[in-house]
């Protein structure tokens, strides 16, 4: 499994970059490797208010239907246009292609709260 170093992830294994005021979200390897093939992804909308902890999306595969839960609070201001037709972007491609919205922060110090790679690491393991 992969966890770059440069993101931060949640106990809902969603995982966060953040460049500038600017979070880009998705789902992790281990995430998409529990849930199997996706068939279907929804998301917000631009200009959807997200509230931390709150589902933002949904995640259906052949074996579940999941919500996905924003790691942070803020305003959508992007949406991966291509998920909804190519939804098993999210297996093959988690941390690029597959990547769902974008957020403009509320509070850039909750990415703090957020685990790093090794913790996040150890927290799945623990699982």
């Amino acid at each position: 499994m992969d966890f770059p170093d440069e993101l931060k992830y949640t106990e809902e294994h969603e995982w966060v970059l953040v460049e500038d005021e600017i979070a880009t979200v998705g789902i992790t390897d281990f995430a998409q490797d529990q849930l199997g093939d996706v068939v279907f992804v929804e998301l917000p909308e631009v200009g959807d208010q997200l509230e931390t902890g709150k589902p933002l999306g949904v995640v259906e595969s052949v074996k579940a239907v999941s919500d996905v839960y924003a790691p942070v609070s803020g305003e959508v201001v992007e949406v991966n246009s291509d998920l909804p037709d190519e939804p098993e972007m999210l297996n093959t491609s988690p941390y690029d292609d597959g990547w769902m919205i974008k957020i403009k922060l509320d509070d850039p110090g909750e990415v703090e709260d957020l685990m790093d790679a090794a913790a996040y690491q150890e927290f799945i393991e623990q699982d």
